[in-house]
């Protein structure tokens, strides 16, 4: 059985999804007003192995993943300018920041070989359903109209807290009574579900028409409304990074159960923060460092993967250069031992078992990484063996094993007619030329080992 670590007990529990063999899983998405950050992508692939290691469990997944065009503040506290329209001048500037970004975020998933979620929503191609959720809200007595904006009444919902665990008197607030502008917002926590364009907010560009006036959504209730419209009441499973726990996914929580009256989402995972140097990244802190970044640097991206495995998703990773070059290294090692690989025949049995067990408790893919190295190292089972359980692991890996295999046993007739000149020479006892020709061969990406059952040939990497 596959067991979580469920934010909202926050305890490990035995998944059991609400239709069998069925899961609804839903991803906190991009605000795409910048290219995203390694960290970012780390809550990405986190989502990622997730998803993969539902399917491997023999689920079918429907995620769905939001991207966030409007609504969100340079400020959590609902405070500040709107993220997408910081550098835009008119409507048009905003769609193409968007979709520029979201293009680029996009290719950042197809480097890493992050599988797409089955649907992607626009934050502001789904406005009308958040009107409706807003609407069922006050209809019930859970918001309430100001003169700036509409809020939700926090106060009418006991179990706000329940994500996190915290009182409220211990929790980092809303927004501080202070700074509080709006004389008729009622609570320092209460968050806007819908803002006015009035006073700060009149010259905003995305506007919609509404029952409180024209305005624009809140940055909380997009994932609400389009979570229900694609996965319904109650799904499966939510997936975010940490930094999301307090307050987006606290305020989903509050205004989704009090819209729907059911349960929202029945397993929370989390995953925890990259950090660079021990500190947080971020554009503030000058350590922004993008997918783009890596290339650059001359880094496959699926070093970066690798990488993310080493570390459990509940565990904070240290990035530093060191620690990707050295994922790197393995990773190119890891190619290089499967490329002499036979074709892949039965497979290891107690490997796959043994793999299967770390996956299934709570996605322990270092231990699973390290269950992939015994296997590589064991001489217990043919090459051919060892392939095929390889290509399973990386069922979950998702770091190309086999594709990278395939190509490697595309030698070049070149390299061949070197090979076959070297062993002619080792016949004739002519070593000069034999390790002339294997420095040949290392020239055009190639390893020779001899073995007593004749050379094995591996790409270099």
């Amino acid at each position: 059985m596959l067991k979580l670590f469920n934010s909202l007990s926050r305890k490990i529990e035995e998944f059991q999804p609400i239709k069998p063999n069925q899961v609804g899983f839903y991803i906190c998405g991009p605000t795409v007003y910048n290219d995203a950050h390694i960290g970012n992508l780390r809550t990405m692939l986190m989502a990622d192995i997730l998803r993969r290691a539902l399917e491997y469990n023999g689920f079918q997944v429907n995620e769905v993943m939001n991207i966030t065009d409007v609504g969100h503040l340079t400020s959590d506290n609902d405070t500040g300018e709107d993220k997408m329209e910081k550098n835009a001048k008119n409507e048009a500037d905003v769609l193409a920041i968007a979709k520029k970004y979201t293009d680029n975020f996009l290719n950042d998933l197809g480097a890493l070989n992050i599988e797409l979620p089955s649907k992607m929503p626009k934050a502001s191609e789904h406005v009308p359903e958040q009107i409706e959720m807003i609407k069922t809200l006050i209809a019930k007595g859970f918001a309430y109209e100001s003169d700036e904006a509409v809020y939700f009444d926090v106060a009418k919902f006991p179990q706000y807290n329940k994500l996190v665990g915290q009182n409220l008197d211990d929790m980092k607030l809303g927004a501080r009574q202070e700074v509080v502008k709006d004389p008729k917002k009622k609570n320092p926590v209460d968050f806007v579900l819908w803002f006015k364009a009035v006073g700060r907010y009149q010259n905003h560009i995305l506007k919609w028409p509404s029952p409180w006036r024209e305005g624009f959504p809140g940055w909380h209730i997009e994932c609400s409304a389009m979570s229900r419209k694609y996965l319904g009441d109650n799904f499966d499973i939510h997936a975010a990074g940490i930094d999301l726990k307090f307050p987006h996914n606290t305020n989903e929580t509050a205004q989704s159960e009090s819209a729907n009256g059911k349960p929202f989402a029945n397993y929370w995972i989390h995953g925890e923060h990259l950090l660079i140097n021990e500190g947080r990244m971020g554009k503030s802190e000058g350590n922004f460092i993008t997918m783009q970044t890596l290339v650059e640097k001359k880094f496959n991206p699926l070093a970066f993967r690798y990488l993310v495995l080493t570390t459990h998703y509940r565990s904070k990773l240290n990035f530093t250069w060191e620690s990707l070059a050295a994922a790197q290294n393995a990773l190119n090692n890891l190619y290089q031992e499967v490329s002499s690989f036979a074709e892949p025949k039965v497979g290891c049995a107690q490997f796959e078992q043994n793999f299967l067990e770390a996956v299934n408790n709570d996605l322990d893919t270092p231990k699973a990484l390290a269950i992939l190295w015994d296997l590589i190292k064991t001489g217990e089972f043919p090459t051919s063996a060892k392939a095929q359980t390889l290509f399973k692991f990386d069922q979950i890996f998702g770091l190309k094993i086999k594709e990278t295999w395939e190509l490697a046993k595309k030698i070049p007739e070149s390299v061949k007619k070197l090979i076959d000149e070297r062993e002619s020479a080792r016949t004739a006892k002519d070593f000069t030329k034999s390790d002339d020709l294997r420095k040949q061969i290392e020239t055009a990406g190639f390893f020779l080992e001899d073995t007593v059952d004749g050379y094995k040939l591996k790409k270099k990497y």
